[in-house]
């Protein structure tokens, strides 16, 4: 019965999961930033190039 209550009492596991969580959280959250970063730095480039591309030609 000791054991029991030592176990229900012991918080060691609990800490260990939400430190589980918070790691799963700042993850998600990283690579949906990351995801949403990539799309735009594409953008970014694609406009750079169709520039360069048109000063090249002079036909724009």
């Amino acid at each position: 019965m000791k054991f029991i209550n030592k176990l229900i009492r012991d918080e060691a596991g609990a800490t260990a999961i939400e430190y589980g969580l918070i790691a799963a959280l700042i993850a998600v959250a990283a690579i949906v930033a990351m995801q949403n970063m990539g799309k735009n730095l594409q953008n970014t480039f694609q406009t750079a190039a169709s520039k360069l591309d048109c000063a090249k030609t002079t036909s724009c």
